[in-house]
């Protein structure tokens, strides 16, 4: 079979972003994830399985199944942007390292044309699938939420350990690698939590940029459409005051620290 007939699972196709990577990109969003995060701000990509979700008042199915050369045509109508821009395709989820056979042959794809590529990852999985990965990708942005492990499986139902390995792994094989921490009331939005982040990402080889992503509400509508329970109801969009000393705690390490992106 022609890898560009392999077949995934994506909830999403989402276009013109600017936040996914460098320039203006593409963000293709496959079903399944091995995490269940409280704040998960797309919780329709957890199950790799189709479901409904009740959305603006109608039904919606959750979940197309989709080949690689299906997906390429959408993505090919946007090459002047990703030219001009210095853009081109993310991957993103749920976790995409979940479905490797498809995500692998859709990166393939798009280097054989030109496209850069980027993926957004919780870096659970295992090394020997990653690294299929890294031979295709020009970007990873990884996620590191904390660096305690038991703190890391109350929030989101998976340790750490194999998180922090494969980032090391990452940088070691000489990905193009930033480090992005979802900032979380009551999980780490301390000086001290933030500082330790860092501090890890600081001394993963050729690793410059950290992100630091405040707290936002723009999933919980989501949950109420699929009839599940948010994680961390009641509790407010961080605002960008709180998030500032630890942005200047971050910066402490070395790292070329922002907030967003």
């Amino acid at each position: 079979m022609d890898y560009l007939d392999t077949t995934g699972r994506i909830f999403d196709i989402q276009k013109y972003s600017i936040h996914d990577g460098p320039g203006i990109r593409t963000i293709v969003f496959l079903k399944g994830c091995a995490l269940r995060c409280r704040w998960c701000c797309n919780p329709e990509g957890q199950s790799f399985e189709k479901e409904h979700m009740l959305f603006a008042g109608k039904d919606k199915l959750i979940g197309e199944d989709i080949t690689v050369r299906a997906v390429l045509e959408k993505i090919k109508k946007d090459i002047p942007y990703y030219y001009r821009s210095g853009g081109g395709v993310t991957l993103s989820g749920g976790e995409a390292l979940l479905q490797p056979e498809f995500a692998v042959s859709l990166l393939r794809a798009c280097h054989s044309i030109g496209i850069n590529t980027a993926i957004e990852t919780t870096g659970f999985q295992k090394f020997e699938i990653i690294k299929e990965y890294l031979k295709y990708l020009d970007y990873v942005l990884m996620d590191i939420k904390h660096m305690d492990s038991d703190k890391h499986k109350e929030f989101t139902t998976v340790p750490n350990e194999l998180i922090l390995e494969n980032a090391r792994k990452i940088a070691e094989s000489g990905a193009n690698l930033t480090i992005r921490v979802p900032v979380i009331y009551g999980f780490n939005d301390t000086v001290a939590e933030i500082s330790a982040i860092a501090a890890f990402a600081a001394s993963l080889p050729g690793v410059r940029h950290l992100h630091l992503l405040p707290y936002h509400r723009m999933g919980e509508d989501k949950y109420t459409g699929l009839g599940r329970e948010y994680g961390l109801s009641g509790i407010p969009p961080m605002d960008r005051e709180h998030v500032l000393p630890l942005l200047e705690a971050a910066k402490k390490t070395g790292l070329i620290c922002q907030i967003g992106g």
